[in-house]
């Protein structure tokens, strides 16, 4: 029987294969992808192109070309662009009360969490009458994308919207793409063209009343830059498909977004301890959410190795989205052999995968050498997808080696730090040598001038000594 993950040995040998899944930016067009946008767009273009495209048609024709890309990509002939507090409320009045008490209990998991993220502004005074700090403010307005089309995402809405509600951002425009047909199975609200009621009832559960019917980067294009319907934002959060990607990429500068968010994946350290079937079934549930996901297992244990690519034969073909697994398996996945872990680490810091998981004996030692991941799942009592869900941190992760720099979405990606000047008289003056220094070195002269001028007039700086709560705060960090 062939096996649906291949089994790697050695360090090289594991290096060479994350070498090349790091190879591309960008996932290779596919025969159908390249059919699919030559019917759309009439002609030969490539993904970036259609971005393109779409993004300078929405800039400038606004909500006639929202509507015209729905219709043409997501099959949605709307009349409305949005969801209404009305859609909303039938949508979670209609929603099972098992999956409501799921998400008001996901909803207040992921608030608490976040309430604890350190933030706030500062203001210190010094002996000599000066002062320096830091105003820290949310973001005015800010877009979520919630991503849908082929599976229906609520915890993706709660896992965005969230942080951005305790970071204290005023408006929170929220675009999720239409369905023509229920993308999670339960009954659809009575208006065509609204996302699956799960999407709308999490919308509910966090206080929204308005979700515009948006997807792709018809939905970014008009985030960034605003239609007739839809509010300019300052920044875009939330993961996509390519096209979001792609998207994203192009109006950095005009907005902020979060990051670029490629497949998903995830990278499993594990020791002889460890169990098979329940490694099996982490891998296989990473490589559920789509063929470019990326499933990953690192051992030291050869007997571990085996059992745990003959588990993923055995639970494979028992499970609904088995077609979707084994081509995420068969492309991007691997059991990977090493000496020991110290091996297995290096190899994941390489790596730096979006979730890390550290099914070992003892892992707690091993979680203070860990430099990239998204996120750290220590422990074999915890699955990455009992926190794609409910555990509290955002499931919003860095992807395709970012973790090397970037993070989780958290509540300080929706502040902006302003810094605060204000040094006494007597610090001025002390300080304003070692200025005009480094200015003459740079030929800025009118630098060194001014500089030299105001130490010379000895102005008062001190008026009052406010505190910091008193010139005001962020308020809603805890």
């Amino acid at each position: 029987m062939s096996e649906f993950i291949r089994l790697i040995e050695g360090l090289e040998a594991g290096r060479d294969h994350i070498a090349s899944l790091r190879a591309g930016v960008e996932p290779p067009v596919t025969p159908a992808m390249r059919a699919r946008l030559r019917q759309l767009f009439g002609r030969e273009i490539s993904p970036r192109e259609a971005v393109a495209q779409i993004v300078a048609d929405v800039r400038c024709r606004g909500d006639a070309a929202l509507r015209q890309y729905t219709r043409l990509i997501d099959g949605a002939d709307l009349d409305m662009l949005t969801a209404d507090a009305n859609a909303i409320e039938a949508a979670y009045q209609a929603t099972h009360v098992q999956l409501k008490e799921a998400l008001h209990l996901a909803s207040d998991r992921i608030r608490a969490f976040h309430e604890r993220e350190p933030g706030g502004s500062w203001l210190e005074w010094d002996d000599e009458g000066g002062a320096l700090g830091q105003l820290v403010r949310p973001l005015q307005r800010v877009g979520v994308y919630v991503p849908g089309g082929r599976a229906a995402y609520p915890s993706s809405l709660l896992m965005t919207v969230i942080p951005a509600q305790v970071a204290g951002v005023e408006e929170i425009v929220v675009t999720t793409p239409p369905g023509p047909e229920s993308a999670d199975g339960t009954d659809r609200t009575e208006s065509a063209g609204l996302p699956a009621p799960s999407i709308l009832a999490a919308a509910r559960v966090v206080g929204l009343e308005q979700v515009f019917l948006l997807g792709g980067a018809q939905a970014v294009a008009a985030l960034a830059y605003g239609t007739e319907s839809v509010p300019r934002v300052d920044k875009i959060v939330g993961a996509g498909g390519l096209f979001v990607t792609l998207a994203k990429k192009q109006v950095y500068g005009d907005v902020g977004i979060d990051g670029l968010h490629g497949p998903t994946e995830t990278l499993l350290i594990a020791d002889r301890t460890a169990n098979a079937p329940l490694a099996a079934a982490d891998l296989l549930a990473q490589a559920e959410h789509d063929p470019l996901a990326t499933a990953l297992l690192v051992t030291p244990s050869q007997l571990l190795a085996k059992n745990v690519q003959s588990e993923v034969n055995r639970q494979l073909p028992l499970l609904d989205r088995a077609d979707i697994i084994a081509e995420a398996l068969q492309g991007q996945g691997a059991i990977i052999v090493v000496a020991d872990l110290n091996e297995a680490l290096t190899l994941a810091n390489e790596y730096a995968p979006e979730h890390l998981c550290l099914l070992v004996a003892d892992p707690w030692p091993l979680v203070g050498r860990v430099h990239n991941a998204g996120g750290v799942f220590v422990g074999q009592q915890v699955s990455e997808a009992l926190g794609d869900y409910v555990i509290g941190p955002s499931h919003v992760m860095p992807t395709g080696g970012t973790a090397r720099f970037a993070s989780p979405l958290h509540v300080r990606e929706f502040l902006k730090v302003t810094s605060i000047f204000a040094p006494g008289d007597a610090t001025t003056k002390r300080l304003a040598p070692a200025a005009e220094a480094i200015a003459r070195a740079e030929g800025l002269t009118a630098h060194a001038g001014a500089v030299a001028a105001h130490a010379a007039q000895g102005l008062p700086t001190g008026h009052s000594r406010p505190s910091i709560g008193s010139i005001g705060s962020v308020g809603s960090i805890g």
